[in-house]
């Protein structure tokens, strides 16, 4: 099982981006998703999470109002849609499952990290 990140790249400064992450493989069930970020220099931050059923949402302040996270039908593919980026939005953006269950104990998962680079 792994989550394959797609999106990403480099946009001016007010523009927008959509990243979407998809877990594939074998498994049955993957519960909350979503988005952490690390900018030059810091610490990996949660950008956004959504719950199994799409029924729940959070972000963080710095995003709120700016950008949306959203889950398919399948719930195996999860997007962030952002828009108004600020420089400050620069850095990677990794996908997360926080439970993966594939018949036996479930798991964590990350994603491999996609760039996100805004330019002022």
């Amino acid at each position: 099982v792994q989550l394959v990140e797609s999106g990403g790249g480099l946009v001016q400064a007010g523009g927008s981006l959509s990243l979407s992450c998809t877990a594939s493989g074998s498994f049955t069930l993957v519960k909350t998703m979503g988005w952490y970020r690390q900018g030059p220099g810091k610490q990996r931050e949660l950008v956004a999470t959504i719950t199994s059923d799409s029924s729940s949402e959070d972000y963080a302040d710095s995003v709120m109002g700016r950008f949306t996270i959203s889950r398919d039908n399948t719930g195996n593919t999860v997007t962030l849609q952002m828009n108004g980026l600020k420089p400050e939005d620069t850095g990677v953006y990794y996908c997360h499952a926080d439970r993966v269950y594939d018949g036996g104990a479930p798991f964590e998962l990350w994603g491999q990290g996609t760039q996100v680079t805004v330019s002022s």
